[in-house]
């Protein structure tokens, strides 16, 4: 078999993927842990290192569509910035996977790290959130508990004259005019930069060598992926893909998120001789988990990990259901939404980083006041 355009894109995914992994198994970058920084001890670093990578994606975004070379505002996958604002299904679906990540211990992208580093009780998460996200995805599921009420309470902006959910886009809305590209372009670049100073501004970040180099190397990696499937060589991938005898799956317009691909990830394993079934998301999920393993072997962090208790599984299983529906639900994860989806300045990716957050403090204020009440 030839490198087809569609091996080469997979097989760079793969790698950036395999980097993101290791990276983050080094630096400890973790969406649930910056969290709990914040509100347990006040070091608001891991935090910044999040708004940083975001920083640094959005800034990479704008580079990429003011050279004309993406185009965001089309047809992505998951639709970041479509028209149609389904505000409860971010609100929901972000407080659910929050809440779920606190439970579980961390975030979709930390429990692949996890599992890399040899911790089982991750793995279980895993294999639970996977199922979750299958059935949204691949099953009656959604369209029978949540479609209805989603449709009913989903706001279409296009009625209002505006195309799509861009902040720059509602922005001049709000004043009555059109949005222009240019315009779009310099809120991008403003948000960028504020984002920047809100995170250099802070010593606990700035004191942190591993808080910089993982801010950078995720927002790097979600721009190599907007750039790999949106720019000529996407096309190129996508035109093979239209004269395939076999479409390969999810070939679009994307980058990085890390529960929807495990849900594809459960479809392929039930139908592992179909290789048209892995796809992006697979891949990126497979590359996380190879680089935290390799990482972790030749540093000598490999450690095998079990619950405590079953109350202790518990915890962790009913974490992984929230991740999985969740996740879906909300179009993303910590990585999906708070990076990817924020990168493209979407007003749902904003909401679903806030749920997200709200969520998982809210859990650990629950959990701590549990603890203090029994003790």
């Amino acid at each position: 078999m030839g490198l087809t355009i569609h091996i080469q894109v997979l097989a760079a995914i793969f790698v950036i993927a395999l980097v993101m992994g290791a990276v983050t198994a080094r630096t400890n970058f973790c969406t649930m842990g910056a969290v709990s920084d914040w509100m347990n001890i006040g070091d608001t670093g891991r935090m910044r290192a999040w708004v940083f990578a975001m920083a640094v994606a959005l800034a990479g975004v704008v580079a990429l569509e003011s050279a004309g070379i993406v185009n965001l505002s089309g047809e992505t996958f998951p639709p970041y910035r479509t028209a149609n604002f389904a505000w409860t299904r971010y609100l929901l679906g972000g407080l659910m996977f929050g809440i779920g990540m606190t439970l579980a211990s961390g975030c979709g992208n930390r429990t692949l790290v996890r599992v890399g580093g040899g911790n089982l009780k991750s793995l279980v998460v895993l294999v639970i959130a996977s199922i979750g996200a299958y059935l949204m995805l691949w099953t009656p599921l959604y369209e029978k508990a949540f479609l209805p009420w989603v449709s009913a309470t989903t706001v279409n902006l296009a009625q209002y004259g505006l195309p799509n959910q861009q902040v720059g886009t509602i922005l001049a809305g709000m004043f009555g005019t059109q949005a222009t590209r240019g315009f779009n372009l310099a809120v991008g670049a403003l948000v960028a930069i504020g984002m920047l100073v809100f995170a250099f501004r802070s010593a606990d970040f700035r004191g942190s060598l591993d808080n910089i180099v993982s801010g950078v190397v995720m927002g790097l990696a979600i721009i190599a992926g907007w750039y790999i499937t949106g720019s000529a060589i996407g096309q190129a991938w996508k035109d093979f893909a239209d004269m395939a005898t076999v479409v390969p799956s999810r070939v679009q317009v994307q980058s990085f998120t890390f529960v929807s691909p495990m849900g594809d990830t459960a479809r392929y394993l039930l139908d592992p001789a179909n290789l048209s079934l892995v796809n992006f998301g697979v891949m990126a999920l497979t590359g996380v988990i190879l680089g935290s393993f390799l990482y972790a072997i030749f540093s000598g962090g490999f450690r095998v990990e079990w619950f405590a208790s079953w109350k202790d599984f518990a915890s962790h299983a009913a974490g992984g259901v929230l991740m999985g529906v969740g996740g879906v639900l909300s179009m993303g994860c910590t990585i999906g939404q708070g990076i990817t989806g924020v990168s493209t300045l979407a007003i749902g990716s904003i909401l679903t980083f806030f749920a997200i957050v709200i969520g998982a403090a809210g859990t650990m204020k629950y959990q701590y006041w549990r603890i203090t009440r029994e003790a």
